[in-house]
């Protein structure tokens, strides 16, 4: 069997990440939600728990998102300074 081209293998990665990102936005959105509704009806506070933990959890997440993207696009412009560096006589 013949392997797959490179640019295809970079591409399922990237996919691969996306989706895992993707599960686990929703998981830890409904771990929350779940933990804000037992606390919902263990203190009879209707929906309060449940809308400020999701709030929570979800800004959490984005945060985390701009972390990642933030160290990725650093790592990358370390990469690309190196290259223009390197090819400088």
């Amino acid at each position: 069997m013949k392997p797959p081209p490179t640019g295809s293998v970079r591409i399922n990665k990237a996919t691969d990440d996306n989706i895992g990102k993707g599960i686990d936005v929703a998981l830890v959105t409904l771990s929350f939600l779940g933990i804000g509704y037992a606390l919902d009806r263990w203190l009879d506070t209707k929906p309060v728990f449940m809308i400020v933990l999701v709030v929570l959890a979800l800004v959490g997440e984005f945060v985390r998102f701009w972390y990642d993207y933030d160290a990725r696009m650093k790592v990358l412009e370390a990469q690309r300074a190196s290259a223009v560096h390197g090819d400088r006589p």
